[in-house]
């Protein structure tokens, strides 16, 4: 099975999108084939990788079925069948987009009605809530993909629940602030809650050939997104939260008692500047910061920060690799 990598907090606004999209890109431009796949149903990450028009083609007028995530749910959800392939998106030789949806947030009832009749052993049950696992590792079987990495949404509900499912690897996204740290302290006790009842669940699979996902939800590490600098370090502000990081991250999501000996920095991946001019023109040339030129705007000094972005994701995206066990 291909690996699942997920990038999640329960905050929003802290970069998850930004950092999925140049994490998948820079993997690429490494030779790594990518899959990276929208399940947040404000599907942003979608819009980073496609344009207006092929924006238009994926997200026909009804009652054509859309070329989707959502659209590979459509027969599972009217109860017509089980899931369909979805058409995977070729950004380039190496990454390709499993397309998020709006209309997705209206399969949020349906995985938490199905969620209890697992205990139940009924197949219906299972064939939902595994319904994202199945399409990722089908569509990773489509495109030849190495990895797969996951954008999702804000929030604790039955939607990330069920994509979690699907991640062997979780990767947290922070900013420092004291609304990331809160973050960490939901978002632990919640992933350590449905591993374990996701593990009491599998037993009752009543249908020996319906392969499902192990959940196992193994945290990588966080990746901290430092908004401001001054002398190479964060001012007081971040400052004082980027200390609080490590410790909070030991107790709510590995579920450690943190000591003071420091080792629990290791869990950091990366630490990534805010890029916050560069990120403008990326966007109006719908690439990554680190691929703009001249060209593009970016001219002297952020001619040059573009390159330093290259380096730190270069850097995070082979960390990542080398915790996840893939060699690049």
């Amino acid at each position: 099975m291909i690996p699942v990598v997920a990038f999640f907090n329960n905050k929003g606004g802290v970069g998850k999108t930004t950092l999925v999209y140049h994490v998948a890109w820079k993997l690429a431009d490494l030779g790594v084939q990518v899959l990276a796949a929208d399940l947040d149903p404000q599907s942003n990450l979608t819009g980073a990788f496609l344009d207006e028009d092929e924006l238009e083609q994926i997200w026909p007028d009804p009652p054509a079925l859309p070329k989707t995530i959502f659209g590979s749910l459509r027969p599972l959800i009217k109860g017509t069948g089980d899931i369909a392939d979805v058409p995977v998106r070729l950004i380039n030789l190496y990454l390709s987009l499993v397309p998020g949806d709006i209309a997705l947030s209206s399969f949020e009832d349906e995985l938490s009605a199905q969620w209890p009749n697992c205990l139940d052993g009924r197949e219906r049950a299972f064939r939902v809530t595994s319904a994202f696992w199945r399409i990722l590792q089908s569509s990773a079987a489509q495109s030849g993909a190495q990895v797969i990495l996951m954008d999702l949404g804000p929030n604790l509900g039955a939607i990330n629940r069920a994509a979690l499912i699907a991640a062997d690897f979780i990767v947290v996204p922070l900013a420092a602030d004291l609304f990331s740290l809160q973050g960490l302290r939901n978002l632990g006790p919640s992933i350590r809650n449905w591993r374990a009842e996701w593990k009491s669940r599998i037993a009752q699979n009543p249908e020996p050939d319906l392969v499902l996902p192990k959940g196992e939800m193994s945290p990588a590490g966080y990746v901290v997104l430092q908004h401001a600098l001054r002398l190479d370090r964060p001012v007081q502000a971040y400052a004082k939260w980027m200390e609080r990081i490590p410790r909070e991250y030991a107790k709510s999501v590995l579920g450690m008692q943190p000591n003071a000996t420091g080792c629990v920095d290791s869990n950091q991946i990366a630490l990534l500047k805010h890029y916050r001019s560069l990120m403008p023109m990326a966007q109006e040339a719908r690439k990554p910061i680190f691929h703009l030129k001249p060209a593009d705007g970016a001219l002297g000094a952020h001619f040059t920060a573009s390159r330093e972005a290259g380096n730190e994701f270069g850097l995070l995206a082979r960390e990542l690799m080398a915790r996840i066990g893939l060699e690049i």
